[in-house]
């Protein structure tokens, strides 16, 4: 699995469309999170949809479209259309954190990872279980790891602010990049495994 981290964009929306056009066409990713809690990737990705396929982009509306664009169409239209739609259907890959008290859950080469938009309102509770605390409030990238649990943050869109995190049998390896994907850093994080016990018979 690949999960793509977004850093605030901080009203560089340049940067933010930056980002989301780098994880869509350059990288295998399977779920990207914007850490920030201003909306602008959902306007970002609303403006996109639109832009491919009309006014009204939602899933729900494609039935109407599909009509519209197809009915009497040539065949270059109709793959027109269905190339159209299925870069809309790509978008779907990314999300945002509502507000800044929101979590959200991840397993990742075997371990939970915990995405918050501010860490400061994560609680013992809710890091107990957790080995990567993922967070969007920094202005600068941070890795940093305390005892068996990794602090991670891509840092504000711009000079960095992408972070993408592979699992593979070797554990999970980062890769830190600016807004336009420029490759700035990669770590391969130390995960234990965890000890196991052995029950012998009596």
């Amino acid at each position: 699995m690949r999960l793509a981290l977004l850093g605030p964009a901080e009203g560089r929306t340049d940067a933010l469309e930056a980002a989301a056009h780098y994880v869509l066409s350059a990288r295998n990713v399977d779920r990207a999170v914007y850490l920030g809690v201003d909306g602008a990737l959902d306007a970002l990705i609303g403006r996109l949809a639109s832009e491919l396929v009309g006014e009204n982009p939602s899933a729900e509306a494609v039935w109407g479209r599909s009509v519209r664009a197809c009915l009497h169409a040539d065949s270059g239209t109709i793959d027109r259309y269905l190339e159209a739609e299925r870069q809309r259907a790509a978008l779907r890959l990314f999300e945002s954190l509502p507000d800044a008290e929101t979590r959200a859950v991840e397993m990742l080469g075997g371990a939970l990872i915990l995405m918050i938009h501010d860490k400061a309102q994560l609680n013992e509770e809710d890091m107990l279980p957790a080995r990567l605390l993922l967070f969007g409030k920094s202005k600068t990238p941070v890795i940093k790891q305390v005892g068996q649990r990794w602090f991670l943050s891509p840092g504000e869109l711009g000079d960095a602010g992408l972070m993408l995190l592979d699992d593979d049998d070797d554990g999970i390896l980062l890769t830190q990049c600016d807004a336009r994907g420029t490759v700035l850093r990669q770590e391969r994080l130390a995960m234990s495994r965890g000890t196991k016990l052995r029950v012998g018979a009596g």
